[in-house]
């Protein structure tokens, strides 16, 4: 399987014809207003509706990766970052010469890749700047030695930005076998010490009676996402998910006027990580049907079958700032809200506590001290 394979029957927008949205009343290009949830016209303000029931969300099985639409539909540049190497891809009217998810300076342009897949679908971006705004704010003032200064941040850049996604559907048959373990206790004489002086005791101890024991069972996975970007995952997981039911089939319309990351993951890979997970998550279920108190020796073969996969992107923010001399980047989910992010610590504030401590402790001491001594 390659996802390089030519498709047989080629869209013709996919290298081709690029769309674009010119307002109806003054012709101007449209873009895409999360506050509006539509198209909007920044010159007349114009709304146009994007009737989110147009269309079918396709799920394609592995083996149909050349029969998937290339491109995203729309004319574009790319900018890659040479520090984190993220390519973003923007709109032939603006410009890029900062990274939207390290800030480095260093990026350069770049081909977009005109034969990468076509998103099947996408989340909508909802969340408007100004509640993105608000959401870093709140996001400042709940945090913990940092420094005070935070809180004064006025300057910082807020880009929206599709994130590529990978999603997997599979079927699972596992077959187990393991060794099961019930407790049961049994008396048995025990030396302790007592008073310094060893004593002959009856204690209770535990035991393991072990059993043979197997089984199978079928499960299905359902929009197993996979991120398929150079984010860090772990600082992806931090913006609480995303809610796939609240998939659109894609149109172009939504890119307007924002950007969208090129997977950097590809198919294959994709796929690789999702069986990894499904493979533990399997272990992890098995596990949990061997009897008794506790198991050893599982034993887990897996059949995966039916497996289909889709390309979807998922709304962020992504937010930067600047405190000393360094730059800062805070991710915000864009349906949610939800921030992620790191912010400078204050070593002061971490000194003041460490030193309130030290001192608390021999006070404490003094206290239980006087009152031993009533």
């Amino acid at each position: 399987m390659s996802e390089e394979e030519t498709p047989e029957e080629p869209d013709e927008t996919a290298a081709g014809e690029q769309e674009k949205f010119p307002c109806g009343q003054c012709g101007a290009d449209m873009t895409w207003d999360p506050a509006a949830d539509a198209l909007s016209c920044t010159y007349c303000g114009n709304v146009v509706q994007v009737p989110r029931g147009d269309g079918t969300v396709v799920e394609r099985a592995l083996e149909e990766a050349g029969a998937a639409a290339r491109g995203l539909g729309l004319e574009v540049r790319v900018a890659k970052c040479q520090n984190c190497g993220a390519r973003v891809s923007y709109e032939t009217t603006t410009t890029a010469s900062l990274c939207v998810y390290c800030g480095s300076p260093n990026v350069l342009p770049q081909e977009a890749n005109r034969n990468a897949i076509r998103p099947e679908s996408l989340v909508p971006l909802d969340v408007s700047r100004k509640e993105v705004e608000e959401s870093f704010r709140r996001w400042l003032k709940g945090l913990w030695f940092r420094p005070s200064e935070l809180q004064k941040t006025k300057q910082f850049d807020a880009i929206g930005i599709y994130v590529p996604f990978w999603t997997f559907d599979c079927r699972v048959h596992s077959d187990w076998s393991a060794d099961s373990g019930t407790y049961y206790y049994v008396t048995v004489p025990r030396t302790v010490m007592v008073n310094g002086r060893p004593q002959l005791r009856m204690v209770r101890e535990r035991r393991v009676r072990w059993r043979p024991a197997w089984g199978s069972r079928d499960d299905a996975y359902d929009d197993h996402l996979v991120l398929a970007s150079n984010l860090s995952p772990e600082l992806v997981e931090d913006l609480g998910g995303f809610d796939t039911t609240g998939l659109v089939p894609y149109q172009p319309q939504y890119l307007a006027g924002w950007r969208a990351e090129e997977y950097q993951v590809d198919l294959e890979q994709g796929w690789a990580r999702a069986q990894e997970a499904v493979v533990a998550s399997q272990q992890a279920r098995c596990a949990g049907d061997v009897p008794g108190d506790t198991h050893r020796n599982l034993r887990v073969q897996n059949r995966i079958h039916d497996v289909r996969w889709k390309h979807v992107l998922l709304p962020v923010w992504s937010l930067q700032y600047r405190f000393g001399k360094k730059t800062y980047t805070v991710l915000v989910n864009g349906k949610t809200g939800k921030v992620a992010g790191k912010a400078p610590i204050s070593w002061v504030k971490i000194a003041v506590l460490v030193l309130a401590i030290l001192l608390a402790i021999p006070a404490g001491i003094g206290i239980l001290a006087a009152l031993g001594s009533m």
